[in-house]
């Protein structure tokens, strides 16, 4: 693919990973170091986190060509938000493991991204909180250095865990909260659910989390099981996208068991639902395109056909992670719209 077709296809299809038009991740050559630590975030500073009711933040967007309106001023529950991998490149400071949260590059990556595309999908029912945290580098999902992988997730986590309990004192006020989180921050929100919900008194006050991204077992959790409907609450919501037909290498190893919940039926069955049931995604420049995917379930994978766009039919990649939200925008927003209403009914 020649340099004109990829910046071409860059217009039209900025949530997808084309072949030929991005390079692999960085692969790190240093083992984790204790001296090398990043300072942990102070969560009592606004610009410790990336999305929050009281500033004005890229989560607080709509789409383009939408009549999506941000509904948070009136909003009953509180979402909290835990972003993906941003960290792939090389660093460019002395902090290869975990990302700084001070390094306003890294920042300015993570809000013009999923802020934007994904934190954004959930402020028609929901406050957005999304705290930045030290995200553990892409090499800590493929390094074969276990030891590695575990302290790098663990310092990611320690700051999950530490922004969740400042803004259980100083923000929650006993609000309903939804817990929304796509591939490395799923990573992390299992463990909260694990340490704050999971057959704990905090979990009557879950409405819903949506853990997307990464292959989430449906006994995961003690109490909290997968959602069966799309108006169920205090369940999680769980899926992978790829092209129909695909099978990954790592299918075999826990994706094949894994929750999907088909993100335009909300059922975990296998019904074949076309694109005319898809609301909207957002592609480039964070513009809304109707009827974008169809979906199914198959296997542990929400199966899609190409995307109804412009020049899709260019793209050769199978794995559609990056899109796992922006394709479904519109249908998580009105999901998530009605699990709330069924909690207050409740």
């Amino acid at each position: 693919m020649n340099s004109y077709k990829c910046l071409f296809l860059s217009m039209f299809l900025l949530i997808a990973s084309l072949s030929g038009c991005k390079k692999m991740p960085y692969q790190l050559k240093s083992h984790f170091s204790e001296n090398l630590i990043p300072q942990a975030p102070d969560y009592s500073k606004i610009e410790n986190w990336a999305s929050l009711p009281i500033k004005n933040d890229p989560a607080d967007q709509v789409p383009l060509k939408s009549d999506l309106k941000d509904g948070q001023a009136e909003a009953k529950v509180d979402v909290f938000f835990l972003h993906p991998t941003i960290f792939t490149k090389q660093p460019t400071n002395q902090y290869e493991w975990n990302a700084d949260v001070n390094d306003e590059t890294m920042n300015q990556s993570v809000d013009n991204s999923t802020i934007l595309n994904q934190a954004s999908t959930f402020n028609g029912s929901g406050k957005i909180y999304a705290p930045r945290y030290r995200q553990a580098h892409y090499h800590a999902y493929v390094t074969d250095n276990k030891e590695d992988k575990k302290k790098s997730l663990d310092l990611a986590y320690s700051d999950i865990k530490s922004s969740f309990e400042y803004y259980l004192k100083n923000y929650n006020q006993g609000r309903p909260i939804v817990i929304a989180s796509h591939s490395q921050g799923t990573t992390h929100a299992t463990r909260l659910i694990k340490e704050f919900f999971d057959n704990k008194p905090l979990q009557k006050k879950l409405v819903a989390a949506y853990i997307i991204g990464i292959a989430t077992q449906p006994n995961v959790f003690e109490t909290v099981k997968p959602c069966k409907s799309g108006d169920e609450t205090g369940c999680f919501v769980s899926w992978n996208t790829y092209g129909k037909d695909y099978y990954p290498k790592w299918h075999k190893f826990g994706l094949n068991t894994s929750v999907s919940v088909n993100p335009l039926t909300w059922t975990l069955d296998s019904t074949y639902a076309p694109a005319s049931m898809n609301k909207g995604g957002v592609g480039q420049k964070f513009t809304l395109y109707p009827n974008l995917v169809d979906a199914q379930n198959h296997q542990g994978m929400v199966w899609i056909n190409r995307p109804h766009i412009a020049l899709s039919w260019l793209a050769k990649n199978q794995g559609w992670h990056i899109a796992d939200i922006n394709f479904f925008y519109v249908n998580i927003r009105e999901n998530l719209a009605n699990r709330v209403e069924t909690y207050f009914k409740k």
